[in-house]
């Protein structure tokens, strides 16, 4: 019993100790938290270890969907992989970007990594806490998120030149979230009619730069180079303004031809003063 009472005792002393050394650490500022600086092996192997238990034990309780193996389902998917997951989890041939290279932990490389269809759900719907890894589901539909995880089954098994053509054969960026439509480019292309019909406008990227911001302005504003707006996604479009040609103006009336034109006009008598007999005063007899 005195054996069980000083374990104990033990135990507790430690973990005040642990406690005290955390909270040290934790207001003193000594642990760094800079993504260019990795974890000490100890809080990687505990945080790693925490992501993936909690990812499993919710996945678990998911029922994915039938028919995730429909190509309709893959090609949908692949389009949005391409705008939205890429950038971090890159494509097939393509080299580390430098969303990749600068993120902690390092996402991981989807083209060579199969990730299930219902853990690779759930973490596109919810995010990972301090990882970059979005929740999506904030702006995507379930039946997209599950369209992404199918195209997910099938990328590792891509080359460079299959993927391509999945996603230039996909609608591009389309979740049902807000975006807007039309404007979803399949690598090298660019929509050159609405879906109205009509053709469409000249567009160009609103780039981010100058002191403090970005260039571009709030959605429906105009300008004398056309009108700016902003898609669910951040990115901005300018539409070239319609440059209408001038109204030609209407021909001067036609006047009537003069007949007197050409005939010589006789001279003006110039203008006498008075008689001066009668203006020579009012002394004369009468």
């Amino acid at each position: 019993m005195k054996t069980i009472h000083t374990s104990m005792l033990a135990a507790a002393v430690a973990i005040g100790l642990l406690a005290v050394a955390g909270t040290v650490t934790v207001y003193s500022g000594v642990y760094n938290v800079a993504a260019d600086d990795p974890h000490t092996p100890a809080v990687y192997a505990l945080l790693e270890t925490a992501r993936a238990r909690s990812i499993s034990a919710r996945a678990s309780e998911l029922q994915p969907p039938p028919g995730l193996d429909d190509e309709a389902r893959i090609r949908q998917g692949a389009g949005n992989y391409a705008a939205m997951c890429a950038g971090c989890h890159l494509a097939p041939g393509s080299e580390p970007t430098e969303l990749s290279k600068g993120l902690y932990p390092t996402p991981p490389d989807l083209t060579r990594k199969m990730v299930s269809a219902a853990e690779a759900f759930w973490v596109i719907k919810h995010g990972i806490k301090a990882s970059g890894m979005p929740a999506w589901g904030k702006s995507m539909q379930d039946e997209y998120i599950w369209n992404m995880a199918a195209f997910l089954q099938k990328l590792p098994k891509l080359d460079r030149a299959k993927y391509e053509a999945w996603v230039a054969s996909s609608g591009g960026h389309s979740h049902g979230g807000g975006e807007t439509g039309g404007h979803g480019h399949a690598p090298g292309q660019h929509d050159s009619q609405q879906e109205s019909g009509e053709p469409a406008h000249e567009q160009a990227h609103v780039q981010q730069s100058g002191k403090g911001g970005a260039t571009g302005a709030k959605q429906g504003m105009t300008s004398e180079d056309g009108t700016r707006h902003t898609h669910a996604d951040g990115m901005q479009h300018l539409h070239a303004a319609t440059v209408k040609p001038p109204e030609p103006k209407p021909p001067a009336p036609l006047r009537a031809a003069d007949p007197h034109a050409d005939m010589a006009m006789p001279a003006a008598k110039p203008k006498t003063d008075a008689d001066p007999a009668r203006d020579a005063g009012h002394g004369h007899q009468h």
